[in-house]
């Protein structure tokens, strides 16, 4: 099972794209760990004062997603103070940076896919986004993670009903991100064993424990595991917990606009 943590003790301390000054990174998956146009999945935690400096990638894009506190993004040169819980996509050509003006450490992912078919291309501004002119967040294309906003579904044959969002899909971006999707697993429920086998998916846990399971093999995931699911592997996850499990999940296919899945009759329950 591919499982990365968000653990300051095992990141590397570097600066990104000339930023304001050193972040907590962890390189989680790169392009080898993918059979899709993914290029890799980040996990950073941003000290006071730190941040990514302003750049642009060509024939790529990304999504940048901060789970808790606040943080200045940048998106083609307007800057807006984003509270946890947000992601910001950022397609191919459009500047972006992000800066933490706050007083307290910030926990951030990093999405990448590039376009397959052209060389992917990135150009830094030498701008580390330090006391900028803040604009209104409704200038920039910020999706919440908003609870309020969830619907009751029962997802791939799981136990229950789970809670859940599309945030952004295939629509929002020219490269093959599928959708950035908010689920909320109450106690005793799950997302059903399944598999996708043209959508390479990752699942992120944002608050609470679970137990998911990958190709017949069960561990238990924390706040700040990333877990990858490659297509055509089976998975699913269950809540044994007495408290919500939150998390979010990506996909990215190799045939942009189609996602498929086969639903494998078990709801984990008894995993």
């Amino acid at each position: 099972m591919r499982i990365t943590h968000t653990r300051r003790e095992e990141m590397r301390l570097g600066v990104s794209h000339g930023g304001a000054a050193a972040s907590y990174f962890n390189p989680g998956f790169d392009a080898t760990a993918f059979k899709s146009p993914w290029s890799f999945i980040h996990s950073v935690i941003f000290p006071p004062g730190s941040g990514i400096g302003q750049h642009t990638h060509i024939h790529s894009e990304e999504i940048f997603v901060t789970i808790d506190n606040a943080m200045q993004f940048t998106h083609n040169g307007r800057t807006t103070e984003v509270d946890g819980g947000a992601a910001v996509p950022l397609r191919s050509g459009e500047s972006h940076g992000i800066y933490n003006h706050s007083d307290q450490d910030t926990w951030f992912f990093n999405f990448h896919c590039v376009d397959p078919t052209r060389t992917p291309m990135c150009e830094d501004f030498d701008d580390p986004r330090i006391e900028v002119k803040l604009e209104s967040a409704d200038r920039l294309p910020v999706g919440r993670f908003n609870r309020a906003l969830l619907k009751p579904r029962r997802h791939h044959g799981g136990k229950g009903e789970v809670l859940f969002r599309e945030v952004w899909g295939s629509r929002d971006f020219t490269t093959n991100f599928e959708y950035l999707c908010h689920i909320l697993l109450p106690p005793g429920t799950s997302v059903g064993y399944h598999r996708h086998e043209i959508v390479d998916e990752a699942y992120m846990i944002m608050n609470g424990r679970g137990r998911i399971t990958v190709d017949g093999e069960t561990e238990e995931v924390v706040r700040g595991d990333a877990i990858l699911n490659n297509l055509g592997s089976a998975h699913g996850i269950y809540n044994h917990t007495d408290d919500d499990l939150e998390l979010f999940v990506v996909g990215v296919s190799l045939e942009k606009g189609k996602v498929d899945a086969t639903d494998l009759g078990d709801d984990l329950a008894g995993r």
